[in-house]
């Protein structure tokens, strides 16, 4: 019997709710392939779920900063030395220069995995001697890669107009789950006479339009706004929910299981993204919660950005707001909820976008980068 080569896939995050890493160690197994998955275990992060591949996550000392960083390469790197694999594939660039060095100091071949032009993020362009040290890592390894992947062709355009590097794309497409039993909002404590909208994702965070959308909700009536996941701007959002005595009008739930999250997501009537056009990054993202409302057959609202107004306007799935003044926000709002005839249509429009947007298509491109290790 064939031996099976090995695998290790490694990501920064706690494992637990990252579907495209999860895809991904997914399609590698059906290759043939001996996964490992390594992330770390978080003070807060959930118990992680059965999974069909092994996973290892790293306890840390530190959780955030420059000396978390540093830790967990080092950590990554030892590890990545001592286990046998015949294929290292590195996601994102906090990921990457570890793998590097293993690659060549073990001739493992190596993907890089770019989930989001992650030298622009808002952490980073305010933070510009820290921004200096990943573009240093970043122009310093990226063109001496043979294959890259990233999550659009934007992204992919910046880093071929930067390096003269051809980037693969992958997009965050979701798979769809066989089977899968839709809890009724009763039994998830979801309110039977409001109307819900969603923000969900794991990253939740600053210049995403969390705060403005929770201020929009003073100006609305009989609708709730669910917030599903974690992200470094929960904190300030529960503050001013109970600042402005909203803890009628807003709910959180934390971070969810993929399987368990769709519940949340097809009981809702609109869907959120509304990342600000403050950065790069956040300019040319293509966030994974629009195809999960594609799936759930969610009418969207979003801001106008690249990528998102391509998919939003091809499949006439929703529509955007102009700016992210709250009363505006909650004026689209109503407009939408308040139009059913829109909205019937755009729901029945999510239902054609989701027969051409998914994963088996999208997966091609990794089992044409993956086939020739396998």
């Amino acid at each position: 019997m064939k031996k099976k080569k090995k695998v290790i896939i490694s990501v920064i995050n706690d494992l637990v709710t990252d579907q495209r890493v999860d895809k991904t160690a997914c399609v590698l197994m059906d290759l043939g392939f001996e996964v490992l998955m390594v992330g770390r275990h978080k003070t807060d992060s959930p118990r992680m779920p059965e999974r069909k591949y092994e996973t290892f996550r790293m306890r840390l000392l530190w959780e955030k900063g420059p000396v978390f960083y540093a830790e967990y390469n080092i950590r990554l790197f030892f590890l990545l030395l001592s286990r046998p694999a015949n294929l290292l594939v590195s996601n994102d660039l906090d990921t990457l220069l570890p793998n590097f060095l293993v690659h060549k100091l073990k001739r493992i071949p190596i993907v890089f995995d770019s989930h989001e032009y992650f030298t622009q993020t808002p952490e980073l362009v305010d933070r510009p001697k820290v921004q200096r040290v990943w573009k240093w890592i970043e122009k310093t390894i990226v063109p001496r890669l043979k294959y890259c992947i990233t999550v659009n062709s934007s992204i992919a355009n910046l880093f071929k107009d930067e390096y003269h590097k051809h980037f693969k794309v992958v997009r965050n497409i979701p798979r769809k789950y066989k089977d899968l039993k839709i809890p009724d909002r009763a039994s998830l404590g979801l309110p039977l006479d409001k109307k819900i909208v969603l923000l969900q994702g794991s990253g939740i965070n600053v210049q995403r339009g969390a705060e403005e959308a929770v201020e929009a909700m003073q100006y609305i009536d009989n609708v709730l706004l669910l917030i599903v996941g974690g992200g470094d701007v929960l904190t300030v959002l529960k503050k001013m929910v109970v600042g402005l005595s909203l803890q009628s009008k807003v709910i959180f739930v934390p971070r969810q299981t993929p399987e368990r999250l769709a519940g949340y997501t097809a009981n809702a009537d609109i869907g959120l993204t509304i990342d600000k056009d403050t950065n790069i990054n956040y300019r040319f993202s293509l966030p994974n919660k629009l195809f999960d409302y594609i799936y759930a057959g969610v009418p969207v609202l979003a801001t106008p950005l690249v990528e998102l107004k391509k998919i939003i306007d091809q499949y006439q799935i929703g529509t955007f707001i102009e700016n992210h003044d709250p009363l505006h926000i909650a004026a689209t709002i109503e407009a939408m909820l308040s139009d059913e005839k829109r909205m019937a249509f755009y729901k029945e429009n999510t239902i054609k976008a989701a027969a051409k947007l998914n994963w088996e298509n999208e997966k091609q491109t990794l089992i044409e980068i993956f086939t020739p290790y396998a």
